[in-house]
């Protein structure tokens, strides 16, 4: 497990890339979707159909957290991927967020 400080240095890490792809999304034609920053958490707010998905750090547990489509999802630091990944489908964070952006889209 890492300690908080390696923990909040791979969370931070984590979630500025995640933003950075989400703004380069953003500035698509048909993205649907605008994503802000607030304290270190990350909201991605949807006009159609309305939704909101908000990915925060949570130190005490060592996961990133999203909520998405009434769901809460758990990752956990995977030393071997450097990465933040959903156990029980391996996404990494990226990847994971991407589907259910699309997800959402489909409702």
């Amino acid at each position: 497990m890492l300690d908080e400080l390696e923990f909040r240095r791979a969370a931070e890490g984590a979630l500025d890339a995640l933003k950075k792809h989400l703004i380069a999304r953003e500035e698509e034609d048909e993205a649907g979707f605008e994503v802000e920053e607030q304290g270190g958490v990350l909201n991605v707010i949807f006009e159609e159909p309305p939704a909101k998905f908000v990915v925060t750090p949570n130190t005490p547990v060592r996961q990133i957290w999203i909520s998405a489509l009434s769901t809460s999802f758990k990752l956990d630091w995977d030393a071997a991927a450097s990465a933040f990944v959903l156990p029980r489908t391996s996404e990494k964070l990226i990847p994971l967020v991407d589907r259910l952006i699309e997800e959402n889209k489909q409702l």
